[in-house]
């Protein structure tokens, strides 16, 4: 009886505990609707660059290690607004008038068009990704709150958020397949529409076979023109497996290319090592392996990964590409598998 009143005592006292601890700390309270970026950005704290340390600060008060608790404080990364200042810093150059390097891309839409360089890590590279389905073909469809979602908006977010990313430090990206005005989104229901295009603005076929040879082409083309670079191809899809089947990420890529199996290889251990340290009590299952039967696998010439983020028809996967922060945290770890990748060449 007594060890099990001294039980309470501890339960009792130890979120005050937690108060005390951060009086010192700058705190907020989240509020509905936020996610972890959108609470970072308006504490004036760079979301890219402190994400891994407000997770690392927060992990006990985290559901699932990465979804917020509306109404629960949270302690923000030491120094408000020192991040972006840090990156300011790090970026500027001689006769700069130490100004930050940014650069502007239409194609992330007025919030996200705004690029700030983080690094030159990724600088001579070339990077092409392919966002599954798009045009006429919307890919894998289901229902949510009553509305219907496509893989090809998912994907094409997720892949945006990519570039923005490989971007920021210093490789050249072509996003192959490309919309007109939908740039990144941080909505929940991402609308569907057939208007996406194939650079430079060509229309999708309808048939199957001739948008893979479209988008084949666009690559290969690309590609004889930076012969001699580090050039690397990325596609992304959202898998449309048996409603009641979840999965996690998977990659593929090409048996006779040991550059396609270390890139997948390099994004596979990224996430593995994501999840250990984020949810330590969820393993990962999630595999890289041959699949040089798919068109796209066979048919590019870089060294590529196919990438399947989640399906689209499991209310718990679908948990991973509803929520933007997640689809964030997708493309984070995803490029750094890719920084990875290339640093050990």
């Amino acid at each position: 009886m007594k060890s099990i009143k001294s039980l309470l005592v501890l339960l009792l006292c130890f979120p005050f505990a937690i108060l005390i601890a951060q009086d010192s700390l700058n705190t907020v309270i989240a509020q509905k609707g936020d996610g972890i970026y959108s609470l970072l950005r308006k504490q004036g704290v760079d979301p890219y660059i402190t994400y891994d340390d407000f997770i690392a600060l927060n992990l006990p008060r985290l559901r699932d290690s990465m979804h917020l608790y509306e109404g629960m404080s949270y302690i923000i990364p030491e120094g408000v607004g020192e991040s972006l200042k840090k990156a300011k810093e790090e970026t500027k150059t001689e006769g700069s008038n130490n100004s930050i390097e940014t650069n502007s891309y239409d194609i992330f839409g007025e919030k996200y068009a705004e690029v700030i360089s983080k690094s030159e890590r990724l600088k001579g590279t070339v990077y092409y990704l392919i966002s599954g389905h798009g045009g006429p073909d919307p890919g894998a469809m289901t229902q949510t709150a009553g509305k219907s979602i496509s893989e090809d908006e998912y994907a094409y977010d997720v892949t945006l958020r990519l570039a923005r990313e490989l971007l920021s430090h210093g490789a050249l990206v072509y996003v192959i397949v490309r919309d007109p005005d939908d740039g990144i989104r941080d909505e929940r229901i991402l609308e569907m529409d057939k208007d996406e295009l194939v650079i430079p603005d060509q229309a999708i076929p309808l048939n199957q076979k001739d948008r893979l040879e479209q988008r084949v082409n666009a690559v290969n083309k690309l590609y004889v023109k930076h012969k001699g670079k580090h050039q690397r191809l990325v596609v992304t899809h959202v898998d449309s497996r048996s409603k009641g089947q979840n999965i996690d990420v998977f990659f593929y890529y090409h048996e006779k290319s040991k550059k396609g199996k270390k890139l997948a290889e390099s994004i596979h251990n990224t996430f593995k090592n994501k999840y250990k340290k984020y949810q330590p009590n969820r393993s990962y299952s999630g595999t890289f392996e041959d699949r040089s039967n798919l068109y796209l696998v066979k048919k590019t010439l870089p060294a590529m990964t196919f990438i399947e983020i989640g399906n689209i028809r499991n209310k718990k996967d679908q948990r991973r590409i509803l929520d933007y922060d997640n689809r964030q945290a997708l493309a984070k770890w995803i490029s750094e598998g890719v920084i990875l990748d290339y640093e050990a060449e």
